[in-house]
């Protein structure tokens, strides 16, 4: 995962505090141009933090993932580790058993208990 600083977290800051968004609206919260907003969205959707959510398959509207909002998390830690993707997807991401999205939903502050 190679991300582009500081424009991809810049991109998934503004999905996470403005919610679902197009390409324009997330380049004049980030300051980047269109163009680049546009070539980086489906970079970030390739790597799992982003996705587009219609309606219309063109439209061109995006949401953070629960990956991006881990990116957001440990963003400070991006230059300083050699394997940023091990670091958000958890050590055991590649065991298939599940349990690296728990550890996942742990850093990120996710609860998914009910109250009963």
């Amino acid at each position: 995962m190679k991300l582009r600083q500081p424009t991809d977290f810049l991109i998934l800051e503004g999905l996470e505090d403005k919610g679902r968004n197009v390409a324009t609206n997330l380049a004049a919260h980030t300051g980047k141009s269109r163009k680049n907003i546009n070539t980086r969205l489906p970079v970030l959707e390739d790597y799992g933090l982003v996705e587009k959510i219609g309606p219309a398959e063109r439209s061109g509207l995006y949401e953070i993932t629960s990956l991006g909002k881990a990116v957001l998390v440990y963003q400070d830690q991006y230059d300083e580790v050699d394997d940023f993707e091990e670091l958000i997807r958890g050590p055991n991401a590649t065991d298939g058993d599940g349990s690296s999205e728990s550890q996942a939903s742990f850093a990120r502050g996710d609860d998914e208990s009910e109250d009963t």
